[in-house]
């Protein structure tokens, strides 16, 4: 009858159809932003590196970000959904601890307020 694949043909009784349309509507993920907080140890070398390898930021971005971080006490990485976000915090725990730096990384739900 057609081939919309958004139209669905339910049949009743005989020969009767009707068509329905579905209208399932997707809703967006919850947007979480990854937080770097600035500590008095941490190198700043060590912070840039850290920017580009997990975050994937180019050499430039990630000196800007590791200045805001000092400068301001915090700098955001980037907003995810939860569990990009979630894995992207820890991966920043895993590799300051691996490096024996106090580093610390923390997520909070977006509220559209970033710069």
């Amino acid at each position: 009858m057609t081939d919309n694949p958004n139209w669905h043909e339910d049949t009743f009784d005989g020969d009767a159809q009707v068509l329905t349309e579905d209208n399932t509507k997707i809703k967006r993920p919850n947007m979480f932003k990854v937080i770097l907080l600035n500590d008095d140890y941490t190198p700043m070398e060590f912070v840039t590196w850290l920017l580009q390898k997990v975050f994937h930021k180019s050499a430039e971005e990630s000196v800007h970000l590791m200045l805001a971080v000092h400068q301001k006490g915090q700098a955001i990485c980037g907003v995810y959904p939860y569990d990009v976000a979630r894995t992207k915090t820890m991966q920043v725990r895993t590799l300051a601890e691996k490096h024996e730096h106090p580093l610390e990384c923390t997520l909070e739900e977006d509220g559209g307020d970033h710069e």
